[in-house]
């Protein structure tokens, strides 16, 4: 089995694993960043056509270099993707895609990752997979609908003609479900069910989001933050519950006839849907906008709580030193699952990082 060593691993080569990268960088540190993807930025690519960010062009720059856009516009998902490539090429960062690690494990006071035939050993390690996760989440039920029925999870949805002539049940009302409902509503009989977590009370774009998001950062960076009671008393609403809405708002819906329900989907009645009141859905697709798995099961270190997550204070994992995490929801406060976080929670990652690593041993690794 072919065996390399670094002084730095990370796992994941989006936003929270290239901000870490570029930090190690400047410092002069020896790092790789492994990556699933075939190229940087596909995680974005992947995403449905219409997305765009929630958060202005202003806000959505990795250190050391602004995004390049006008700063009140909200950028596609394909720039993103796009911008994140160029920023690996720019800081030269030593990425290495298609390639997944299968395992990582304790070797003595550092750690081995496989990935197939192959294997990294390393003094530290960064899981910077991201605030979702690898694996979506589907309801166990849900493979006992009707196979005629068309099934898509958002991470799978790209345009409206994926799905079959006939009604849509969305399930999931966080932002992803109400900009997925509001789009195959255009064309098709909609109804979006679950929970109704809210909505931001202003429109995107508008002069007045321009005031107000301002101090909606400052809030998510500074009040909702793991230093604070009323943060930590959130936190896990934000990690586990989906966000309000952003983009769409209820009255948007209403217009374009969308049919809303806050019953969730609880079961499955002669291969249709069933709510928690018991209604029958009789729809010819359903698009379960229902979140992702914070997947951890490949990290073979006792360092996982009962809910399967790490037990880490901002990415610090202390009963394994030189475990860290970057890009976690909440990982320093409510700020943390936006762009903008992934600058502060990756700097101060970095610095853990050269705590450890005070002598540099090994020039900067690059890209095979």
């Amino acid at each position: 089995m072919a065996h390399e060593d670094v002084e730095t691993l990370i796992i994941g080569a989006g936003q929270a694993g290239l901000a870490t990268g570029y930090h190690l960088a400047q410092a002069g540190r020896e790092f790789l960043i492994i990556g699933a993807e075939d190229r940087v930025g596909d995680g974005w690519r992947r995403q449905w056509d219409t997305l765009r960010l929630y958060s202005p062009a202003r806000y959505d720059g990795l250190p050391g270099m602004p995004f390049p856009a006008p700063s009140w516009s909200f950028p596609g998902k394909d720039e993103v993707a796009d911008y994140f490539e160029a920023y690996a090429r720019r800081f030269d960062l030593p990425v290495r895609l298609g390639q997944r690690v299968d395992g990582l494990e304790a070797d003595g006071d550092r750690y081995l990752a496989t990935l197939g035939d192959r294997t990294i050993g390393a003094d530290n390690v960064v899981v910077a997979t991201g605030t979702f996760g690898r694996t979506p989440y589907v309801p166990d039920f849900a493979d006992r609908l009707d196979p005629m029925i068309t099934q898509l999870h958002s991470s799978e949805y790209r345009r409206p003609s994926q799905l079959r002539d006939g009604p849509v049940l969305v399930v999931g009302g966080s932002h992803s479900g109400t900009d997925v409902a509001y789009e195959v509503a255009a064309s098709r009989p909609t109804i979006l069910c679950g929970r109704d977590p809210g909505q931001i009370p202003v429109r995107l774009g508008t002069p007045m989001f321009t005031v107000v998001f301002p101090l909606v950062v400052f809030t998510f960076t500074h009040i909702l933050s793991r230093r604070t009671p009323i943060g930590r008393k959130e936190m896990n609403e934000f990690r586990f519950h989906g966000g309000p809405a952003l983009r769409v708002k209820r009255a948007d819906l209403r217009a374009r006839g969308v049919e809303r329900v806050h019953e969730r989907v609880v079961g499955v009645q002669d291969g249709r849907p069933v709510l928690a009141d018991g209604r029958v859905v009789d729809v010819a697709n359903v698009v379960w906008c229902t979140g992702f798995q914070q997947a951890f099961d490949w990290i073979d270190l006792p360092v996982l709580d009962e809910h399967g997550w790490p037990e880490e204070l901002r990415g610090v994992v202390d009963r394994a030193p030189g475990l860290f995490f970057c890009g976690l929801s909440f990982q320093s406060a409510a700020s943390s699952m936006l762009i903008h976080g992934a600058r502060r929670d990756s700097a101060y990652i970095a610095k853990r990082i050269r705590q450890r690593t005070r002598t540099k041993r090994h020039p900067v690794a690059r890209a095979a």
